[in-house]
């Protein structure tokens, strides 16, 4: 693999997903807030 088609494919392997370098911490919290709304809907409409 030479140094452009290496560049290349990494380029392309980017997904546009969250940075590594971003807030864990807001995604933590978010991501629980979204687990107890889901959770709360649930038991309200009786499937739980």
């Amino acid at each position: 693999m030479t140094a452009t088609s290496h560049s290349i494919a990494r380029s392309r392997a980017r997904t546009g997903g969250p940075e590594d370098n971003g807030p864990k911490v807001l995604e933590h919290v978010l991501g629980w807030t979204l687990v107890v709304v889901l959770a709360m809907f649930v038991t309200q409409i009786g499937l739980m």
